[in-house]
């Protein structure tokens, strides 16, 4: 499983300036943002990968829509690799809008509001994210699968902080029975 985390949004833009929540829901990406996903894509090339899990934040699903189109893989939508809802950007975008948006992809499993309520505990982040672990470590094609995610999440899957379009390989060996 490789980890990648979304593109830089208009919101990590404004934040990363001010410090300061620029109160921008569900932010997209900026143009920043939309070339970083081309180069996390033709960085990723070439390493078998099968499929793409992405969150169904705007940021993660214009970073997974860029990827797939350049690596011909099909996107599922995961709200357990959502970020933890702590700041506006974590506010999500209805799914009928989201359908809208990217008709091409299921959305027909999410509820209407599959975000988590501001402010998430830690916590709750650790078990979406041992859940999500779990499921994955039962998938044949794991070791196959990017998932487009957020800071928060791979930081409570993995226990790093990463950079927009940071690429994190995830070590299943550092999990015991997931070999």
């Amino acid at each position: 499983m490789i980890l990648l985390r979304h593109g830089q949004s208009h919101f990590n833009a404004a934040f990363n300036r001010t410090r300061i929540d620029p109160e921008i829901p569900d932010a997209p990406l900026t143009e920043t943002g939309q070339a970083q996903a081309l180069a996390a894509a033709s960085r990723l090339a070439g390493r078998g990968l099968r499929r793409i899990v992405s969150s169904p934040y705007t940021r993660a699903l214009q970073t997974a829509s860029i990827v797939a189109e350049m690596l011909e893989l099909p996107i599922t939508i995961d709200p357990l690799v959502g970020e933890r809802a702590a700041l506006s950007c974590d506010i999500g975008t209805p799914t009928r809008e989201l359908a809208l948006a990217w008709p091409a992809l299921d959305l027909s499993h999410l509820p209407e509001r599959w975000w988590p309520e501001l402010e998430e505990p830690e916590t709750a982040l650790r078990v979406r994210a041992e859940e999500f672990r779990t499921l994955m470590a039962g998938t044949d094609d794991r070791h196959a699968v990017l998932v487009v995610s957020h800071w928060g999440f791979i930081r409570a899957l993995t226990g790093r902080e990463v950079t927009n379009c940071e690429i994190v390989a995830y070590d299943w060996t550092a999990h015991d029975g997931d070999r």
